[in-house]
C-alpha cells in the first residue's frame, strides 16, 4: 500500500506516518524500485497498534521503547510484558480520576438542574 492508501485506511497524515517512522514508532517501512513506500499488512498492523495506543494517551516515549524491544527479539519478552503491565495500570488510574471527574460534573450540573427549576417556580437560586 502506499502511504496515501495507509493514510486515509487509518485517518492519520502522511506527515504523521513518515513521523511515526523517523522516531521509531512504527519499524522502518520498505521501498518499492521507485523509492516509494511500500507498506505491508505487517506495517499496517503496527500502525494501528501505535494509532490505538496513542489515542488512549501511552507516551511516544513509551512506544518508542516497546517497538525497539520488540525489534531486539525473543530475550525482551519479559521487559515488553513488563512495560504493557506498567501502562495498563497507568491507563486504570486515569480512568478512575476520569470517573471522579465525571461524577463530579454530574453533580454540578444536577445542582444547576435543581437551580432551573427553582427559578421556574420563582423561588430564590442557590448555587453550590
Amino acid at each position: 500500500m502506499t502511504i496515501a492508501e495507509v493514510s486515509k485506511k487509518y485517518g492519520l497524515s502522511a506527515d504523521t506516518l513518515r513521523y511515526y517512522e523517523r522516531v521509531g514508532l512504527i519499524p522502518e517501512v520498505k521501498r518499492n524500485k521507485s523509492g516509494i513506500r511500500d507498506y505491508t499488512e505487517e506495517d499496517c498492523r503496527w500502525i494501528e497498534f501505535i494509532k490505538c495506543m496513542r489515542s488512549a494517551g501511552l507516551p511516544i516515549e513509551t512506544l518508542i521503547e516497546y517497538v525497539r524491544l520488540v525489534q531486539q527479539g525473543d530475550e525482551t519478552i519479559d521487559a515488553r510484558k513488563e512495560l504493557l503491565i506498567e501502562q495498563r495500570k497507568q491507563l486504570i488510574e486515569k480512568m478512575e480520576d476520569m470517573k471522579k471527574t465525571i461524577e463530579r460534573l454530574d453533580y454540578k450540573i444536577e445542582i444547576y438542574d435543581q437551580a432551573v427549576v427553582k427559578k421556574e417556580n420563582g423561588l430564590k437560586r442557590t448555587y453550590d
